[in-house]
């Protein structure tokens, strides 16, 4: 699906997202054109979903991040789509994904400190639909984060 040029364009596009087409072009030895040609080739094929800003949420005083485990009421036909359109609503969920197993879904919440969180889970976390269980795991440090690819 990708030749060389591809994943050499996709390698420095990754390292530096906010190059214009003209350094990439030149660090990828070949034209800001066909650069264009292949960046916009590869969004319609969908390996390039676009572009997007990486907030530090420490930056904007949000102290607290917490990562909780649901494994849902699955007796209940819409307890997923019920789960997930209720977490959507609540502004300080920041992820949610859902799993195979034990635990069926899992949502990131940030809050700018303790006493912030413990209003987001008395009065949204736990009113969520279709809860049988609930583990809440608090972060404490971020070894690593990246979504670059050993392209």
């Amino acid at each position: 699906m990708l030749d060389d040029t591809d994943r050499r364009l996709l390698r420095h596009l990754q390292a530096d997202p906010l190059a214009p087409i003209s350094e990439l072009a030149d660090r990828c030895a070949m034209q800001p054109a066909t650069a264009t040609r292949r960046l916009d080739k590869l969004t319609r094929q969908g390996v390039l979903k676009g572009q997007h800003a990486t907030i530090d949420w420490a930056a904007l005083d949000y102290a607290v991040e917490v990562s909780l485990r649901f494994t849902l009421d699955k007796t209940q036909a819409n307890a997923f789509d019920d789960f997930q359109a209720a977490a959507r609503k609540i502004p300080e969920v920041i992820a949610i994904q859902t799993f195979l197993g034990v635990v069926d879904v899992r949502l990131s919440v940030v809050a700018r400190d303790m006493a912030h969180y413990q209003t987001l889970y008395r009065n949204h976390i736990l009113t969520l639909p279709h809860i049988a269980e609930l583990e809440a795991l608090m972060h404490v440090a971020t070894i690593k984060s990246s979504e670059t690819l050993p392209i």
